[in-house]
């Protein structure tokens, strides 16, 4: 029996004729009347921007109704427990950066939750980590040489925050400490939004986290953004050298993806994911997610669980080989 509460796009073709108006009764009924996409950190950071874009998209046409249920706590784990928990009839999505399904196996000994606890809908975006400084550093320290070499002379002050202890902004900070030799400490927040405040606010000398996380602020010189993490420069702030062009061999970049219930059925699963794909092609959210650091793309289940499993197999062997740790 078709779940009513799917809901199906039906091609137009079958809007013709006489069954035009039992199409269209169906549709109507198989609608979602409330869906929500849960995102395990405060308003204001970048994955709970881009869930708004998405929810907003969706509203109307998967669910009459799609709210961005923000559920911080864990550094995200609350967030995929609170889908994992959830019914498994499309009503509740998750948008999640993918460190807490591939890294946080590995680096959180009691993790309350795996990868078979989801079901993967489509990938929503690509981003790039970058390192920065804010007031709390001496306004003449311009490069990462050069604040490195500060941190090491004041070491009091020798610390970087980021959005969630044992996340891949975490592992960027200690893999950039242990290659410049720096023993700074981490200081986890409850997503991107408080680290920032604190950033800006000289609280902390330097953050580790989303390269959006930055636009709002770098033009006005209220922080000064020292590398990225990525392969190559991140379109965003060209300028801005590699952690590889500043002396330290690492390349590495994050993506966020929207996930279901591990017991959804497929068709439900293939329903949801043509919805977001549909959202994530709109100009308008393409945009919108350039405004905030993010490269806007999608993906079936299929090529997410792809690449789901390709990281969870490379994070193993890099967590072991680096010694990374959620309290590290």
């Amino acid at each position: 029996m078709t779940d009513r509460r799917l809901f199906i796009r039906l091609p137009l073709a079958l809007m013709a004729g006489t069954g035009a108006w039992r199409a269209a009764r169906a549709q109507q009924a198989a609608r979602l009347e409330t869906a929500r996409i849960i995102v395990g950190f405060p308003a204001g950071g970048t994955v709970d921007v881009l869930g708004r874009h998405v929810a907003e998209r969706l509203r109307g046409g998967y669910a009459r109704a799609v709210l961005v249920d923000n559920k911080p706590g864990a550094a995200g784990q609350i967030g995929i427990l609170a889908l994992r928990d959830s019914a498994p009839d499309g009503a509740t999505l998750l948008l999640t950066p993918s460190s807490m399904l591939s890294i946080y196996p590995y680096t959180y000994p009691t993790l309350r939750y795996s990868v078979d606890d989801v079901a993967p809908v489509s990938v929503g975006a690509y981003m790039d980590h970058g390192v920065a400084i804010g007031p709390a550093v001496p306004a003449s320290v311009r490069t990462l040489g050069e604040f490195i070499q500060w941190a090491k002379g004041h070491p009091d002050r020798a610390n970087f925050g980021s959005p969630g202890a044992g996340s891949m902004a975490h592992m960027v900070g200690i893999l950039l400490g242990q290659s410049a030799q720096l023993d700074w400490r981490h200081v986890a927040y409850r997503g991107a939004a408080p680290a920032i405040q604190d950033l800006l606010g000289g609280q902390i000398s330097a953050y580790c986290g989303p390269a959006g996380d930055f636009i709002a602020h770098a033009p006005a010189g209220k922080l000064r953004v020292l590398a990225v993490a990525g392969g190559k420069r991140s379109t965003f702030f060209p300028q801005v050298p590699t952690l590889s062009e500043s002396g330290h061999a690492l390349a590495l970049r994050e993506w966020y993806g929207l996930f279901l219930p591990a017991r959804t059925p497929p068709a439900t699963v293939e329903a949801a994911s043509a919805a977001v794909r549909a959202a994530l092609a709109s100009p308008e959210l393409v945009e919108q997610g350039r405004q905030h650091g993010l490269e806007i793309q999608s993906s079936t289940p299929q090529e997410l669980q792809a690449l789901l499993r390709a990281d969870v197999a490379q994070w193993r062997g890099l967590v072991q080989r680096t010694g990374f740790t959620a309290e590290s």
